[in-house]
């Protein structure tokens, strides 16, 4: 005898998820979702931050692409592609765990863009614009608040309208990216030739634990992403083929953009010049002296000529580039937020779709307040000191990203099981595996960053980020631990807000 086929399992929807599902627009093609996911993934607010651990980060970074990033790929393109309902990671989460459990995660996964965006986005962004276009002079006060709210606000904006008009900004941001990555990996062998290179050994290529602490929350940070476009799978119009082609091939262009110009800064400068916040933007201005300008004696750059023209045209995909990372984050995350909301895992006055544009507006403009909010505290609480602003805040984002993959990377074994009966147009081999593997790198990741060294020497001087003595090591985990814990408990609440719509819950047939 053979078995029948599996009978498909009762799902409880709202009657509210129905009503809002109905809004959605489906224009989210499969080069849209290509050029979502290169903006989404490949961040150049961090390459310097990645350059500034020497010729040791290109190691890692090659290791993780092979352990890491290559199989969140196989992971996320099956989940995408057999669950392709708006939400994604919210829905895949709370069908796996229950909606408490989406609830958590899905505030996580919210909360780190605005805060993002509003942070370390921002801030790279006015470091371009001083650095090209005010001789390297700080902006004075009003002017720094001018130019990061207008930051914001045009990301939020973008967020807000109709996907056909919005998406257009992570296609910008996407070609520039192409042109930014690739005219300064150009550069840097038009450089070389003229001037000779910085160099290192062969040995400075050898991984040491302490890199592998330092870097690989910021690794993975920059290697998460591939679910992003699933939020909008409603709005997508054939996820089950488009989203594997797409994340297939943003995964090879994502490894070439990251590895390239993080190679090149380490052939340029010498890594104690590199810092986090100006470490790639430095590079830029240095080795764009072979079309005019020089470098003097004490290490400063003057850009005249082409090389200047060249310069402001970098910078201004410079801040094209990161604008399009703040504005998918903010799309994605905004819509699986809303979907909890008239999903009954948020308050359902977030889960509320605009008639007029498609999008979660009410979340959108959560988003931009909150951004404003986390701009302004951190400006004040730091002096002003956007190296401080900057590392402040990465450190708050990259957590609260981590933290919330670790309801989303071990849904994959458990769908298979408790959903065997879903079609699945791409099968991720040997699931369980993978899950594993993910989730123990993402929960070593997470500790090291609340508490540096544990295991080997916590808050040791090979583990503690810049400007931390070892007496500070309380100080600094109570930075980090209290606001993920804060965190976790909003999303408690965000889900005890969402009640009143699971009670109108029914079976979907």
């Amino acid at each position: 005898m053979t078995a029948g086929p599996i009978a498909p399992e009762p799902v409880a929807e709202p009657a509210a998820a129905q009503e809002e599902r109905q809004k959605l627009r489906k224009h989210f093609g499969r080069f849209d979702i290509l050029f979502f996911l290169l903006c989404t993934i490949v961040g150049v607010d961090t390459i310097g931050t990645v350059a500034a651990n020497g010729a040791e980060a290109f190691t890692w970074l090659i290791v993780l692409a092979a352990v890491f990033f290559i199989p969140s790929a196989l992971l996320t393109a099956e989940l995408g592609a057999a669950f392709p309902d708006e939400g994604g990671p919210y829905i895949w989460t709370s069908r796996a765990f229950g909606r408490l459990a989406g609830a958590v995660n899905n505030f996580l996964y919210w909360i780190t863009n605005p805060v993002w965006l509003g942070g370390t986005l921002s801030v790279s962004a006015v470091a371009a614009y001083t650095t090209f276009f005010n001789d390297g002079k700080d902006l004075s006060t009003p002017a720094f608040y001018v130019f990061t709210l207008a930051f914001v606000w045009i990301g939020v904006l973008a967020a807000i309208l109709s996907f056909d008009i919005g998406k257009w900004i992570p296609t910008i941001g996407a070609w520039s990216r192409l042109l930014l990555l690739g005219l300064f990996t150009l550069t840097v062998v038009v450089y070389g030739i003229k001037h000779g290179l910085h160099g290192f050994g062969f040995g400075d290529f050898s991984p040491t634990y302490a890199g592998f602490v330092a870097l690989v929350p910021v690794l993975m940070f920059n290697y998460v992403g591939f679910e992003l476009p699933s939020t909008a799978g409603d709005e997508m119009t054939d996820a089950r083929k488009d989203v594997p082609f797409a994340i297939f091939r943003s995964a090879f262009l994502s490894v070439l953009l990251y590895g390239l110009p993080i190679l090149g800064i380490l052939l340029v400068l010498p890594v104690k010049a590199v810092t986090g916040l100006g470490g790639f933007i430095d590079a830029i201005r240095q080795v764009f002296t072979v079309y005019g300008g020089h470098v003097g004696a004490d290490g400063s750059v003057s850009l005249s000529g082409a090389g200047s023209v060249l310069g402001d045209l970098a910078a201004i995909m410079f801040i094209l580039t990161v604008l399009s990372s703040g504005v998918t984050w903010v799309m994605g995350s905004d819509r699986a937020l809303a979907v909890s909301g008239y999903d009954g895992a948020a308050p359902r006055f977030l889960g509320v779709i605009s008639s007029r544009f498609g999008t979660p507006v009410r979340v959108n403009i959560l988003s931009g307040l909150v951004s404003t909010l986390v701009l302004v505290l951190a400006h004040e609480l730091t002096d002003g000191s956007a190296a401080k602003l900057f590392g402040a805040v990465l450190g708050l984002a990259i957590s609260t990203t981590l933290i919330s993959y670790l309801g989303i990377f071990p849904a994959l074994p458990v769908l298979r099981r408790k959903a065997p009966y879903v079609p699945r147009p791409y099968k991720a081999p040997i699931p369980r595996t993978i899950a594993t593997v993910l989730t123990l790198l993402i929960l070593f990741a997470s500790v090291q960053l609340v508490a540096p060294g544990l295991g080997d020497h916590w808050f040791g001087s090979d583990f503690r980020p810049d400007g931390w003595s070892y007496g500070e090591r309380w100080k600094y985990l109570l930075t980090e631990a209290v606001p993920l814990a804060a965190f976790i408990l909003l999303g408690v609440l965000f889900w005890a807000l969402g009640s009143p719509t699971r009670k109108s819950a029914t079976v979907k047939k």
